[in-house]
C-alpha cells in the first residue's frame, strides 16, 4: 500500500500575500495532520515524500516523526507540476510510504491511474486531508484506489 495525502486545512490563500509556498497549516490543519498521524502510524513504515509547500510538509511531519523518520521534499508533488513525477514517484518508493501534494496533482494522478487500469473503489474524496489508499500488485502495478475522508469526517 501507498498513502496520497492531500494537505491539511492551510490559511486562507486569498488572504495570504506573496509566495505561497511558506502558507502554513491552520490550527485545524496541524489538529487533521495529528488525527493523520494517529491512523497511519502503524502502516507508514516507508518513505515520507512532500511537496515542498510548507503546509504539506507540516501534514506529513508528524506522522513521520513518530516513525522515526523524517520528510523528505520532491518537487515533482508541487502545485502545477501535473501527474507524471508523482507516477514516477509511485513507481519508485516502497510499500508503506506517504506522500502529500495539492488538490490539482492528486485528482489529476489518480485520473492517471484510472487510464492506465487501477480500480477505483470508492467515491472520489479531494478534500483537504482526504488520503488515497493505493494498492499495487507483484509487479509493482497500483491496481486499486480508495479515498478515505478527511479527519472531523468520520
Amino acid at each position: 500500500m501507498l498513502y496520497l495525502i492531500r494537505h491539511a486545512k492551510a490559511g486562507n490563500r486569498s488572504r495570504w500575500t506573496g509566495d505561497d509556498r511558506p502558507r502554513p497549516l491552520t490550527d485545524k490543519g496541524e489538529a487533521q495532520a495529528e488525527v493523520l498521524a494517529n491512523r497511519l502510524v502503524d502502516v507508514a513504515i516507508g518513505d515520507f515524500v512532500s511537496s515542498p509547500y510548507l503546509r504539506c510538509v507540516q501534514t506529513i511531519t508528524p506522522l513521520a516523526e513518530r516513525r522515526g523518520s523524517e520528510v523528505r521534499v520532491d518537487d515533482r508533488l508541487a502545485e502545477e507540476t501535473g501527474f507524471d513525477g508523482a507516477l514516477e514517484l509511485l513507481a519508485q518508493l516502497p510499500d508503506g510510504s506517504v506522500l502529500c501534494s495539492h488538490g490539482d496533482v492528486i485528482p489529476e494522478t489518480i485520473a492517471a491511474l484510472e487510464r492506465r487500469g487501477c480500480h477505483i473503489l470508492t467515491e472520489p474524496d479531494w478534500r483537504k486531508a482526504s488520503v488515497w489508499v493505493l494498492t499495487r500488485d507483484a509487479d509493482g502495478r497500483i491496481t486499486e484506489a480508495a479515498a478515505t475522508p478527511p479527519p472531523g469526517d468520520d
